[in-house]
């Protein structure tokens, strides 16, 4: 994904939330023992139940039957619905016949898509406004988030279906269906039990080649080696998920709130502040890396082979855990964090804005798009606009500094290189603090008063960068270049 593609940091999932009071049935009371929510235990029950359903279709199921198939990923998608929002369920139901009966009767069209995302995204933020609280909800708003995504990049990919392949982009031409799909399929794809709630985004022609039996390594296989791959995966991210119990049990977001917080050394407030943002991060990371296990499992993250032969099961990575954990720059977070979401709005938002004209403009509006998808709360309108700016300042300075041959020659000093090295570490983990404060605490009261406990530090250092942009500029341009300007 190119620098200038706008993605989100973000993804409309809490799945454990503490300071919960013990619940009214056996489920409840083992929630609460574990630090948790009963509704958050149910999501992460309905995840693991993947696991063994993955496992059934494919020793009895995989590369046979289509309709046995559907059936089979319907029913159960909609199991683990009933059971994590009861007869609530019903509103992904609908908007799936909608969708299926707007493709059917329209086809591949602007005005089918366009009905499409307004069905969708109105259904969506409906849902948002009678069911949002001041805290995250796991109801079943959650779910129709993932499936918003969903239903209109099948509008999107039936809409390409109807073009020359010379006028599709590679990427569209990877996902462009030459015909609406049948209503099992379209269900299938939607109810997939192992993202249904949570993600992974993912093609309607992924599922298709996947039910086809197609995605394996080997043509003389029966099924596809990926078993092992897959419950490594599972397996991190229930490392991701101890890490986040332990560390949330030190620092949960109600401290962020608390006199105790406030009465600490600035320094002190930035540092606690960055480590709430690392720790709160890895929840997300951790529900990922469960989930696309279940995905490996099953065979659907087939991606090819790498230059040595070996098969990838990465098709469905939301996560690129070396990039996250070594970034040095925010463009480094987003290039990792959240990957499927990013490619998501990059491929049916941002690049079909290229006829707006201007780079930032689609930014702007694909950023807007993430932060409505997201919900009515004002904390991810803040936090978007921070990406916005962020971006801003890393793609300005960037190319400054690699035009300076005098910065460049002093960064190869193995110690120059090392003590920038350890700023910039520290530069990511403050800010992240800054950024995510807005998405996890939700109103503005509260995360206003996080901005207000370190000094409004983030607005001064981004909000402000337009102004201090020509000296940094001047400075850091050589002198060379400067007199070939004047001239």
């Amino acid at each position: 994904m190119t620098d200038n593609i706008p993605v989100s940091l973000n993804v409309h999932i809490d799945p454990l939330s503490h300071g919960q009071s013990a619940g009214s049935s056996i489920l409840g009371d083992v929630a609460f023992a574990l630090g948790a929510t009963e509704p958050a235990l149910r999501l992460l029950l309905s995840i693991l139940a993947g696991y063994p359903l993955a496992l059934l279709h494919r020793y009895s199921l995989y590369g046979k039957s289509p309709i046995l198939q559907h059936i089979l990923f319907i029913l159960s998608g909609l199991s683990v619905g009933y059971f994590n929002y009861g007869w609530e369920v019903v509103h992904s139901m609908a908007s799936v016949v909608v969708v299926y009966a707007v493709l059917l009767t329209i086809g591949g069209t602007v005005l089918s898509v366009a009905i499409v995302f307004i069905f969708s995204m109105s259904y969506l933020l409906t849902g948002y406004y009678l069911t949002g609280t001041e805290t995250y909800d796991i109801k079943w708003s959650m779910a129709q988030c993932v499936l918003t995504l969903r239903l209109i990049g099948l509008a999107f990919d039936v809409y390409d279906g109807t073009k020359s392949a010379d006028s599709l982009s590679d990427d569209q031409k990877k996902t462009a269906l030459a015909k609406v799909p049948t209503f099992f399929e379209v269900a299938g794809h939607t109810f997939f039990p192992s993202s249904f709630l949570v993600g992974p985004q993912f093609p309607m022609r992924r599922y298709q080649d996947f039910v086809a039996g197609v995605l394996r390594d080997q043509d003389n296989e029966t099924l596809p080696s990926c078993l092992l791959t897959g419950f490594m995966r599972g397996g991190l991210g229930f490392i991701y998920l101890g890490i986040f119990q332990v560390g949330i049990s030190y620092c949960p977001d109600s401290y962020l709130l608390t006199p105790e917080f406030n009465m600490l050394p600035f320094v002190k407030r930035c540092l606690v502040l960055g480590f709430w943002a690392k720790i709160t991060l890895y929840k997300y990371i951790a529900c990922w890396l469960i989930s696309e296990g279940v995905c490996i499992c099953s065979g659907l993250t087939y991606n090819g082979k790498t230059m040595e032969g070996q098969s990838r099961w990465d098709g469905c990575a939301n996560v690129k855990l070396r990039v996250y954990e070594g970034a040095t720059k925010f463009g480094h977070f987003i290039a990792s964090f959240n990957t499927n979401t990013n490619h998501w709005v990059a491929q049916y938002i941002y690049k079909r804005l290229k006829f707006m004209g201007n780079r930032y403009i689609s930014q702007a509006a694909a950023l807007v798009f993430l932060a409505v998808w997201h919900g009515l709360h004002s904390g991810y309108y803040m936090c978007f606009l921070m990406e916005f700016l962020v971006m801003k300042l890393e793609k300005d300075l960037e190319p400054l500094l690699e035009r300076n041959g005098t910065v460049i020659e002093l960064l190869k000093h193995p110690l120059v290189a090392t003590v920038v090295w350890m700023a910039l570490k520290l530069y990511t983990f403050v800010f992240m603090g800054w950024c995510l404060a807005p998405f996890a605490l939700l109103s503005f009261s509260r995360w206003w008063q996080v901005y207000r406990s370190v000094y409004f530090i983030g607005f001064i250092v981004f909000l402000l960068w337009p102004l201090y942009y020509p000296i940094v500029k001047k400075l850091l341009t050589p002198k060379s270049l400067q007199k070939a300007k004047e001239n």
